[in-house]
């Protein structure tokens, strides 16, 4: 009698039958730099959202900034929520084209590890500590989150995750192609992620008024933000139907970078929104100075990466490592004198 087939071989057979003819089957992943046996239940890019969900980068990331620097209201997004956005939406997608849901969540779940404390502010001032210090490439989050799974995790091992999230994680951003159409969609869901809790957020903190996002955008996508990521995802599916890409219409990718382009004059470029960026990129350069110079003060964890990728690196790697709070209480404890007690 034939032998019964285990848990990841009949979802795999599910996945052949059923998933679209341009999807990334999990039985033909390319696979891991180190190979491992197959697990009885879950398929390949299961293994990998699990190993994401439950490693150390990912939790840190509750107490990172997403737009608004230490925002004092409990309902602000934080770089997780964000990523748990991500991961809805282009499941919601992957699902929509008959896709790989599983993959399409585990590079979004991946997509932001190697973020820097303080959001984009943050990351543009380690850029330059770094440029300052001979990296020529700077700071990028994608490829250090890219690193982050493949060097920093699990104690030096990485997670060693298949290519495919691998892959996804470094080309999210809008100007990189992923391989698969899995990692187009994560690229195109962070984009409508982000672009709608900002609005949100900038509508909780009173840099927005209800109605100040010109009408144009308003009668194209809707006014609430449920409203607009379904109008999205509506308007993308449509024209995926049509052409077989994962990308808006013309007209539609014209009115959403129209949208992207307003958010970056109104609100990310907003004095108000950036009115404590300046100290939080004092933070940055301050702690990365003081690293440079103090080696030895570099967790263990962190330094076993010196020799092989030298100190910019491995200062790179602790600094982006910090939460917001982590980076400011180091900071005060390095920089601001304390109370001499007998």
């Amino acid at each position: 009698m034939p032998t019964q087939k285990n848990i990841r071989e009949q979802r795999e057979d599910w996945e052949a039958l059923f998933l679209a003819s341009n999807a990334t089957l999990s039985a033909n992943s390319r696979g891991r730099l180190v190979p491992l046996p197959p697990c009885s239940v879950r398929t390949e890019f299961m293994r990998d959202r699990d190993r994401i969900l439950h490693c150390k980068a990912f939790r840190r990331l509750k107490h990172k900034t997403q737009v608004f620097l230490a925002p004092t209201g409990d309902h602000y997004r934080t770089r997780l929520t964000h990523t748990l956005e991500v991961s809805q939406i282009a499941r919601t997608l992957a699902r929509a084209l008959r896709l790989n849901e599983d993959l399409a969540e585990a590079i979004a779940l991946g997509h932001d590890l190697g973020h820097t404390p303080f959001g984009h502010a943050g990351e543009e001032e380690l850029s330059d500590c770094m440029r300052r210090a001979g990296i020529d490439e700077g700071f990028s989050h994608n490829r250090q989150s890219l690193r982050v799974v493949e060097v920093l995790e699990r104690d030096g091992q990485g997670l060693n995750l298949t290519f495919e999230v691998r892959d996804g994680i470094l080309h999210h951003k809008k100007d990189g192609t992923a391989a698969t159409p899995e990692g187009r969609v994560v690229s195109i869901s962070d984009r409508i992620a982000y672009l709608n809790h900002d609005i949100d957020d900038a509508q909780r903190a009173g840099i927005l008024g209800a109605d100040e996002v010109p009408q144009i955008y308003r009668e194209a996508f809707g006014n609430e933000q449920g409203e607009r990521i379904n109008n999205m995802v509506l308007r993308l599916l449509d024209h995926c139907a049509q052409s077989g890409d994962i990308a808006f219409a013309p007209a539609d990718a014209a009115l959403f970078n129209g949208l992207r382009d307003y958010m970056f004059e109104a609100v990310y470029h907003n004095p108000k929104a950036k009115r404590e960026e300046g100290k939080a990129r004092g933070v940055i350069s301050g702690l990365y100075a003081y690293y440079l110079a103090n080696p030895d003060e570099i967790p263990p964890d962190t330094r076993r990466n010196l020799e092989k990728d030298g100190l910019p690196r491995c200062v790179a790697d602790h600094v982006s490592g910090m939460t917001d709070l982590y980076a400011i209480e180091t900071f005060r404890r390095i920089f601001v004198p304390q109370s001499w007690n007998s």
